[in-house]
């Protein structure tokens, strides 16, 4: 057995009842009318369970923290679904996963066309300023507003290996990896976090991350856990996070580094102008060391933390406190990702899956308490990302790291072709698989592009061999992948170039774009090798008296 999710907050909704759950938008939600909330929304699913799975088609939003607390409350799995999928991904997700209930905000209600109507499940659960782009009509339909019913009951009674949320990220296949997280590891999470935030009713916490982020799990549970209060923060209000902070006088912040940099870009990150911070951590890609120590004065009152971890392995399961001098990753100029949690181990394993001592370079391994079930529907994928290594279970996260003589662990980039976007993480195979549909050819390659801090802040699409035009291939493309994984360039060439093995040359299409290869145009490109210089030439050479650009070599 473990604890439900929501316990802590029926427990509060006893000791503080109108204390503040949950603001947005100038709306506040006591602890007592959350409870009660989220109590009515559990009984309602509990009727219709069948597979025990509750979708959550919403923003940041109040409709979808009650609908998240309906669900766990009930025993039964939340799914968030990302608003950025397209009709056709959305659709194949609703058949795939068998939904009992689906709770919908208002921008969640503009995604319910004619076609996908036909896949929702049985119960439908609308935000009060919810309007479907098509008319849902039927007994099952309800609004939270009129959910007004008093249930009795505690949270209920979970096994340990419940599955708390279903987690969906990209995958090389182009089918998403829906990753199972069990309530026993978010409680081990949770409990290790209370210790170390101290995270109390006086506390206020933003929710600065969309609810198919992890993140968001952290910024909900831990602040409920603590009794806290949770601030959610609008898309408007994202872009200026130093402005909500002080308006609402926030003291616990997590989010991803690239805030920082856009925070910085912009003017807004002043030296003590934080003051109200009292614990701010970081997570979800590389933290810039400069990055860290611009907060440090920023928020002169708050410690500040680098945490690591994939969905994989619950939130995060290593930390590396920043303090003055700053722990770097030597040649990356990044924060090192620090030490293991409490019932977390870390280790760094070669290509045999053997482990490696101090000071080599591997990729890093996970295991523990906080691993993840495994993928949904993909038990292939399971066994060879969750291998059993000398009798233990590890994650393989494929990323390339070391461990220096102080036992504190680095990150060194990726090991494969996965990258994140502000935070998304996003597999380049499966933008290349969508490539390949929507140009028809198979000479295609995803880039990511620019790197900054070991991050990436886009994507570039190289296309060879096919008859379709840029904006055509484009189009196509964006009714297939969701926004964040959209290329932001589309460049059409007679041949991608190969290194050695045969395989397209991501370093040397990076070299294109570093000496302004701008796609399209009648012009050559030359190109600096590790071996040799070549001439390239865009697909609208071709009557020209050049013969297709060779492939590189090396």
């Amino acid at each position: 057995m473990t604890d439900n999710l929501a316990k802590p907050l029926y427990q509060y909704a006893s000791v503080q009842p109108k204390a503040i759950a949950i603001s947005a938008g100038g709306e506040a939600w006591s602890y007592a009318e959350t409870a009660r909330v989220a109590a009515a929304l559990a009984n309602r699913f509990a009727r219709v369970r069948k597979s025990g799975r509750i979708g959550i088609l919403a923003s940041r939003s109040i409709a979808a923290c009650l609908g998240i607390l309906g669900a766990v409350w009930a025993g039964l799995t939340y799914v968030p679904l990302s608003l950025k999928l397209p009709e056709e991904r959305l659709i194949e997700l609703l058949k795939t996963l068998d939904l009992d209930a689906i709770v919908v905000d208002q921008r969640g209600a503009r995604m319910m066309s004619t076609s996908v109507a036909e896949y929702l499940p049985t119960l439908l659960i609308l935000s009060a300023d919810a309007k479907p782009s098509t008319t849902i009509t039927g007994p099952n339909v309800v609004y939270l507003s009129d959910v007004s019913e008093t249930v009795e009951g505690k949270p209920a009674p979970i096994d340990a290996d419940n599955v708390a949320y279903i987690e969906f990220t990209s995958g090389t296949t182009g089918k998403p990896k829906g990753v199972m997280v069990p309530a026993l590891a978010v409680n081990n999470y949770l409990k290790v976090m209370q210790v170390w935030s101290g995270i109390n009713p006086a506390d206020r916490a933003a929710e600065t991350c969309d609810i198919t982020f992890d993140l968001s799990v952290h910024n909900m549970f831990l602040t409920w856990h603590g009794g806290a209060s949770l601030y959610i923060m609008s898309a408007i209000q994202m872009l200026q996070p130093s402005r909500f902070i002080r308006d609402n006088a926030i003291t616990c912040w997590l989010s991803v580094p690239s805030i920082i940099s856009i925070m910085r870009k912009s003017n807004m990150l002043k030296p003590a102008s934080l003051c109200s911070l009292r614990i701010s951590m970081f997570c979800g890609e590389p933290l810039p060391a400069g990055a860290a120590q611009s907060w440090l004065e920023a928020a002169p009152n708050s410690r500040v933390e680098n945490i690591y971890g994939p969905t994989e392995a619950t939130i995060a399961c290593l930390r590396q406190v920043v303090e003055t001098p700053i722990a770097v990753t030597a040649e990356r100029g990044i924060v090192a990702i620090g030490s293991a949690f409490p019932g977390m181990r870390a280790a760094i394993f070669d290509q045999q899956q053997r482990r490696v001592g101090r000071g080599v370079p591997g990729e890093i391994a996970l295991s523990g308490v906080q691993l993840a079930k495994g993928y949904f529907g993909q038990a292939h994928l399971t066994q060879e990302r969750f291998p059993v290594i000398d009798g233990t279970q590890w994650y393989l996260t494929g990323d390339l790291g070391v461990e220096d003589e102080n036992g504190i662990f680095h990150h060194l980039g990726r090991l494969d072709n996965q990258i994140k976007i502000m935070g998304n993480r996003v597999e380049l195979e499966e933008i290349e698989m969508h490539l390949r549909a929507a140009s028809k050819s198979d000479e295609v390659a995803a880039v990511a592009w620019p790197i900054e801090h070991g991050s990436a802040t886009g994507i570039v699409a190289f296309v060879a061999c096919t008859e379709l035009s840029s904006k055509e291939i484009q189009a196509t493309m964006a009714g297939k992948v969701a926004s964040y994984m959209m290329p932001s360039r589309f460049h059409l060439m007679d041949a991608l170039p190969l290194n050695g093995n045969g395989k397209v040359d991501r370093s040397a299409l990076a070299g294109l774009l570093s000496q302004g290869f701008v796609g399209e145009q009648k012009e050559k490109i030359i190109l600096q090798s590790a071996h040799e210089r070549v001439l390239l030439a865009s697909s609208l050479h071709k009557s020209s008296n050049l013969d297709k650009a060779p492939a590189l070599q090396g």
